[in-house]
């Protein structure tokens, strides 16, 4: 449905290659950073194990992460092995697959693999970027920038909407509070889902305190849950969680990533909370 101009008529399950309970929240998750093959195909594993536990799953895939506090911080293998890992992941798991981009030239060839490409918040504002999104003919995650009014959201989405992306969803992550903080405004989720856009909660980076230690940024991983369930009562229609093994070890945000047991319990948790609001 290239050029829709109501997300309404965006369903989840038009993504191609997501099985699951028709009503649970969408759940997209996956480590901060591609570190190494092996660290996503543990990754992988366990989300498609999950995935035939009734669960919606979408795995998410950061190639580069551009927007480091320092020069020395790791960025991910690039673009060439990245896809290379991506494809082997929708080929063994057949699971759906979010990458991020973060120039419009990137567009085109993280298309070839992914089902959904992300714009980072820091650069939800790029006409180009975009709507060279859009233009793929894919569904298009937009991360609400920290310095961004809910209500400027609807002007950045039909920026890729127009420009033939199947659909729309957006996803809240925080706003700045000072320097070295982030503050969740819930009513930013009811205002966005106003607009007419599926809403996704970002519960880890929410959580992050922005270069707490001068040179590596810092979090709060003890809110992630209470916020998560804040987040669907108030409207959320899922959640963005950064996963890793071992979070002590990650080689990115490790103050806010969670392990896959506090990820599962989280899961598994939602039906029942869900059906308690209803």
């Amino acid at each position: 449905m290239p050029g829709a101009s109501a997300a309404e008529e965006m369903k989840f399950s038009d993504i191609g290659g997501l099985t699951g309970g028709g009503d649970s929240p969408l759940l997209i998750a996956g480590p901060c950073v591609m570190e190494s093959r092996d660290l996503v195909f543990e990754a992988a594993d366990f989300l498609a194990g999950l995935r035939e536990r009734g669960f919606r799953l979408i795995m998410k895939f950061s190639y580069d992460k551009a927007n480091r506090t320092s020069k020395d911080s790791f960025r991910g293998p690039g673009i060439d092995e990245g896809l290379k890992v991506m494809a082997e992941v929708r080929k063994k798991w057949r699971l759906p697959v979010l990458a991020d981009i973060h120039t419009p030239a990137e567009a085109p060839l993280a298309a070839a693999e992914a089902d959904i490409l992300q714009i980072p918040a820091f650069l939800c504002r790029q006409t180009s970027l975009l709507e060279a999104a859009g233009e793929t003919g894919l569904f298009v995650n937009i991360k609400k920038g920290q310095f961004m009014s809910p209500c400027a959201m609807k002007q950045q989405a039909e920026k890729a909407l127009s420009a033939g992306a199947a659909g729309v969803f957006l996803t809240e992550r925080g706003s700045f509070f000072g320097y070295g903080d982030l503050v969740v405004d819930m009513r930013s989720i009811v205002i966005m889902k106003k607009a007419g856009f599926p809403v996704i909660f970002d519960a880890t980076h929410s959580q992050q305190k922005p270069a707490s230690s001068g040179s590596e940024t810092g979090g709060s991983r003890e809110f992630i849950k209470p916020l998560s369930l804040a987040a669907l009562s108030a409207g959320a229609d899922g959640l963005f969680c950064e996963i890793h093994p071992r979070p002590g070890e990650a080689l990115s945000d490790r103050g806010t990533q969670m392990d896959f047991k506090s990820f599962e319990e989280l899961a598994l948790e939602l039906p029942e909370r869900i059906s308690r609001q209803q």
